[in-house]
């Protein structure tokens, strides 16, 4: 009997033993606080109830100010039980470790920022001062802008998102406004005997695709100005034959314009400035009752004739042609930007959680440090600094040292 024992033994010490992993002493539970935007054109939440919920569970504690989700029609009952706790003063929800904004920091927020608090929110440029920025520095704020995100295969997935917004709206926008409510009454893909309305689409960029695959949908007939000739072959090679390819050549633009019922404004800026390649002469040669759409209007715009308007009063006419030019287009989709918006950052907040905190994070993905413009009040980003006289710090040196 002791023999057989002991063989059993003997067998059993051969076998696999099951180990029980090790518990990850990394996770970190993370307080989130979300403002209601009181930017007039600023309609999105950065995160939905769906995400919210998710990241309760998860052991997050994330506090909303009341209202904040309205404009997206996310209500604040929707939050509460998703497990926020909804909060009736700014000063409360400025309290989190973590402030997650859909619009820049204005400057009434500034003064509510706590030492070493991390702020994840679009930095726009435009809207800051060189005073913002400095406050941010002298609170030892780690800064990341959703501009600069980047994601993989060298993309930024929460610009991305919200061109391919724009873009989709573009079209639509401009179908509205050539019909008969503010137009001459034309149909943008037109019918059997009478040709569809022409597009013209200055840029190849996220925006454009995505307004050339919403125009050619519903039958327009779609010309591409760019002077990526790249951009345009990948174009050309996803549409198909279907569309017209152009370099930004200037006659070129000139003698299309003139027969063209939409124009689409959709080029990249470059040095923070987007290039004016329409003039007033070009647009007074269009036809009466066409319609501009400049989505780059955030950047100063395409077109001579553009100036900002809103989202209660989108258009004006001149020259006998509409102009609709209202800075961040997704705004006025909320909900879809929203959820846009919530699909990039919840994952994001997660691995945060994973690995130990936001700042920890940036050590190991390189997207995120990539959007960060300040890291413990020092400025990160060399053009920022630049623009605003202050001094810049290389963020990878910083990363290095321990302090």
């Amino acid at each position: 009997m002791e023999s057989i024992l002991g063989k059993i033994k003997s067998e059993y010490s051969l076998y696999t033993k099951e180990v029980l992993a090790a518990i990850d002493t990394n996770k970190k539970s993370l307080f989130i606080g979300i403002p209601t935007e009181t930017d007039y054109q600023e309609k999105r939440i950065p995160l939905t109830p769906n995400s919210v919920a998710a990241l309760v569970n998860y052991g997050f504690r994330i506090v909303i100010e009341k209202d904040a989700g309205e404009k997206s029609n996310f209500s604040n009952e929707e939050y509460l039980e998703a497990g926020a706790d909804v909060v009736f003063s700014k000063e409360e929800v400025f309290k989190a470790d973590a402030i997650i904004k859909s619009g820049p920091i204005n400057a009434g927020e500034i003064s509510l920022l706590h030492s070493h608090q991390i702020i994840i929110s679009p930095i726009l440029l435009p809207n800051q001062t060189k005073n913002m920025i400095k406050c941010m520095m002298e609170k030892r704020i780690t800064a990341i802008a959703f501009e600069y995100v980047k994601g993989d295969y060298n993309s930024y997935p929460i610009m991305r998102s919200m061109s391919e917004i724009a873009g989709n709206y573009a079209i639509l926008t401009a179908a509205r406004y050539l019909s008969n409510e503010y137009g001459k009454g034309i149909l943008l893909g037109g019918i059997a005997g009478q040709p569809p309305a022409k597009v013209m689409i200055l840029g190849a960029g996220t925006v454009g695709e995505a307004a050339a695959k919403s125009a050619l949908a519903l039958g327009a007939s779609v010309q591409v100005f760019d002077d990526n000739i790249f951009r345009l072959s990948r174009l050309q090679s996803d549409l198909g034959n279907k569309i017209y390819t152009s370099v930004m050549d200037p006659l070129n633009i000139a003698k299309n314009i003139s027969r063209t019922h939409v124009v689409i404004g959709a080029l990249k800026p470059k040095n923070g400035r987007t290039p004016c390649v329409i003039t007033e002469d070009m647009v007074r040669s269009m036809k009466k009752g066409s319609v501009i759409i400049d989505v780059a209007i955030d950047h100063g715009g395409c077109f001579e004739t553009s100036k900002v308007t809103n989202h209660d009063q989108p258009i004006y006419t001149k020259h006998d042609v509409i102009h609709y030019c209202v800075p961040n287009i997704a705004s006025n989709v909320s909900r879809t930007a929203s959820y846009a918006l919530s699909n990039v950052l919840a994952p994001i907040l997660k691995n945060a959680a994973d690995a130990g905190g936001i700042e920890v994070l940036l050590r190991h993905d390189m997207g995120l440090l990539h959007g960060t413009y300040l890291y413990k009040g020092a400025l990160t980003k060399e053009f920022i600094a630049q623009k605003f006289d202050l001094k810049f710090t290389d963020l990878d040196l910083l990363l290095s040292a321990d302090f």
